[in-house]
């Protein structure tokens, strides 16, 4: 079976899925697809910092980071168009901009929801867990914006790719913590822009997990030097602590993009924005929870 018949297969599933279950299901799993959306995930990863656990939260927004920046290689190696362009009797029922191989919505699931199995290990977590990594990357296909076969690729480089995270974060992790916060903040700013060098290529989609890893990784390195920010606290102090911050989290993200819209290069300005938006939830927005006196601090830390 050559790749032809490969996407006409997909085509003929998308098109029975859509003839027999819409326009019926159309917002229920629009709505289960935004669980996958940079959207969710901008106040989902921050809410995990800010309120639940900090090191588990950064360690999260790292491997997703990563992650996203790999899917958006391996879209533009892969040229592959999405159903509905290979075939216009697909309907797109959400928008969908970028190659369609390997889902980005599915690897950003298998990657998110695995490590928060790892994490939380109890079996009603391991189930909803389940449930997300089968709906989220099914809504893809219902909605005319994946094949069944961008769904595979991305639950194979999502697998893999946390495996070897597992396997080889705690041995880098300790021998970051050893260096010098000169040569951590060195390895913050080279690491982003070596992944920019060895991928330079028209689009621009990469600049904005690469730009949020270099200013979360600035971000991480100078709160953990000066604030000691911690996630605990009541529940009253965490659910006001998130909400400041997540509204304030919004306005730098959408001021930024107006206010840059009007200036050149774009993909510099892109760059910058979203690398302001993952140093302002890793050090500003929890500098700001201190000096509220929302959250607590590491103890023997001076501010």
């Amino acid at each position: 079976m050559n790749m032809e018949n490969v996407l006409d297969w997909g085509v003929d599933l998308i098109l029975w899925l859509q003839h027999r279950f819409s326009p019926e299901f159309d917002l229920l799993l629009t709505i289960i697809t935004c669980l996958g959306n940079e959207g969710f995930y901008l106040l989902f990863l921050p809410l995990i910092y800010w309120c639940i656990d900090r090191r588990r939260g950064a360690r999260l927004a790292i491997l997703l980071l990563f992650s996203t920046y790999l899917n958006s290689v391996a879209k533009s190696v892969a040229r592959q168009p999405r159903p509905f362009q290979y075939d216009q009797a697909v309907k797109s029922i959400v928008e969908a901009k970028g190659g369609g191989f390997p889902s980005g919505h599915t690897q950003g699931t298998v990657v998110v929801w695995g490590y928060l199995m790892n994490w939380f290990r109890s079996a009603r977590f391991w189930l909803f867990g389940a449930v997300m990594m089968v709906l989220i990357p099914f809504s893809r296909v219902y909605l005319g914006v994946h094949f069944p076969t961008d769904l595979l690729g991305g639950y194979v480089i999502g697998g893999t790719l946390l495996l070897l995270y597992f396997r080889l974060e705690p041995p880098v992790e300790k021998w970051l913590a050893r260096k010098s916060v000169l040569w951590q903040l060195g390895a913050a700013t080279g690491a982003p822009l070596f992944l920019i060098l060895v991928f330079i290529a028209r689009e621009t989609y990469i600049l904005g997990p690469v730009g949020t890893l270099m200013g979360l990784g600035i971000g991480i390195v100078l709160e953990r030097r000066w604030l000691g920010f911690e996630a605990d606290g009541i529940l009253s102090k965490k659910v006001f602590r998130f909400l400041l911050g997540a509204a304030m989290l919004v306005a730098v993200q959408w001021g930024f993009k107006y206010a840059f819209s009007f200036m050149a290069p774009e993909t510099f300005f892109r760059f910058f924005r979203y690398l302001i938006s993952g140093f302002w939830i890793a050090f500003v927005s929890p500098w700001i929870f201190l000096k509220l006196r929302l959250a607590g601090e590491r103890a023997g830390t001076g501010r």
